[in-house]
């Protein structure tokens, strides 16, 4: 695929997404959707757009990024797993992680930079990645 044909999330996409993750998925009383950065949301999209590699490179990036930007005041990881998956499906390529409660603990991972992009993008691509241990 050229890079001319993918299909990108939009910033009111990923904001939709941010509002959806908060409605069906709780996890907090606290959990509020409210946008911290609209800039940090933009840049994302087009870093993502610019991003080098693969299709699964840009899915890594959109993660890694949305998680470790922190540009919504809750829901950041959930946000990132589901917009990763519209992403892939939105460009016909297979998103092959599970939808485990269990990988919220990867998610944690990505967020302390625990995991290189090079994991990221064989967990999205394969479904598998090592076990997040804190050191």
């Amino acid at each position: 695929m050229n890079d001319s044909g993918i299909v990108y999330p939009t910033v009111d996409e990923m904001i939709e997404f941010n509002i959806m993750v908060l409605n069906v998925i709780k996890t907090k009383k606290a959990d509020k959707s409210e946008i911290l950065s609209y800039s940090k949301i933009k840049d994302i999209v087009e870093g993502c757009k610019k991003a080098q590699g693969d299709i699964y490179d840009k899915a890594a990036y959109l993660m890694k990024q949305i998680v470790g930007q922190h540009a919504f005041a809750s829901g950041n990881r959930r946000t990132a797993f589901i917009v990763t998956k519209f992403f892939l499906s939105a460009n016909h390529e297979p998103f092959t992680i599970s939808d485990n409660p269990d990988y919220a603990r990867i998610m944690v991972g990505i967020r302390e930079k625990y995991y290189t992009d090079a994991e990221i993008k064989n967990w999205i691509k394969n479904g598998t990645i090592r076990e997040f241990k804190r050191h």
